[in-house]
């Protein structure tokens, strides 16, 4: 049976929080959270474009300013959620940059590495104790099929100052994305409450291919007709590891047709190089020497 908005459970009484919420991805998957009940937060750069996007949605909806590419503005949103919200059931990291030019976050980061994966994993452990006492809560992080393209962690460059390449670059972020819910997943099993579950939307049309080289943008126009899904469709995988009651901590979803490109919401596989147990735990090290962010979960619990 395909796994439709239909499937998603009434969401009363919980708060979810979804970063680049307003336009995209994030925006569907906000906007069907809010229609089934919950609080969201739409966790974005610019708070006019969410207010907008807050207008264009129904049910309890509210904008928090967060600029992923800032720590400082990363730790500011944290600290505006906190006073806000006593609890969180469900942090979903969407937001993302692809195939950008070589450019640097406010801290020196590349802009990919910086944005997609430590941007989310700084917030995601500023936010945790807000998760970890409430029964069913989860951070849901989007990766993309592009974790398998040209995708390794280079801990001799990770910020490509030495050479760059856009794709390496994107897939090494998304790598990390995987790698990061696999080891926070690990830290958080022994807690028994919140789990860290991963997603994918398939090749999807949105706004995000706009910095693609022109030798992947223009087929990608050409063939978007049978190789892409309109967004409120690649928001499902997103939506189901959210959601489905059956959903387990260190799971991943995609689509389910062809190639993960397009097709309802299933359980899929990741590369065999996001599981290297050695690779995340020194990505895990090494993010939070670079965010200066320490989890409320660590070794020390997941040894006990």
């Amino acid at each position: 049976m395909n796994w439709t908005e239909q499937q998603i459970p009434r969401q009363d009484g919980r708060v979810a929080v979804v970063t680049g919420a307003n336009t995209g991805l994030g925006f569907e998957t906000a906007r069907r959270l809010a229609e089934r009940g919950a609080s969201v937060v739409l966790a974005v750069r610019d708070t006019e474009k969410g207010k907008q996007a807050a207008a264009r949605m129904s049910g309890d909806v509210s904008v928090q300013e967060l600029d992923l590419t800032s720590l400082e503005s990363v730790r500011a949103a944290a600290a505006d959620l906190r006073a806000a919200h006593p609890r969180i059931d469900l942090l979903i990291n969407n937001a993302g940059v692809m195939y950008t030019p070589k450019q640097t976050t406010r801290d020196g980061f590349e802009m990919q590495f910086g944005t997609n994966h430590l941007g989310h994993f700084a917030l995601t452990g500023l936010l945790l104790d807000l998760l970890l006492p409430v029964p069913g809560s989860r951070v849901v992080t989007v990766s993309s099929v592009g974790h398998r393209i040209r995708a390794a962690i280079h801990f001799d460059d990770l910020q490509w100052e030495r050479s760059y390449s856009r794709v390496g670059a994107y897939g090494q972020s998304k790598l990390a994305n995987l790698m990061f819910t696999y080891e926070l997943q690990r830290r958080l099993a022994p807690h028994g409450t919140t789990v860290a579950v991963a997603a994918h939307p398939g090749i999807s049309n949105t706004e995000l291919v706009r910095n693609a080289p022109a030798a992947v943008r223009a087929p990608i126009t050409w063939l978007a007709p049978v190789i892409t899904q309109p967004a409120a469709a690649g928001a499902l995988p997103t939506l189901r590891a959210a959601t489905d009651p059956s959903a387990l901590g260190g799971q991943y979803y995609g689509p389910d047709g062809l190639g993960e490109t397009r097709g309802y919401p299933k359980l899929v596989t990741s590369s065999p190089e996001s599981h290297d147990l050695t690779v995340q735990q020194r990505l895990w090290a090494v993010s939070e020497d670079l965010t200066g962010v320490r989890f409320p979960v660590g070794q020390a619990a997941f040894a006990a």
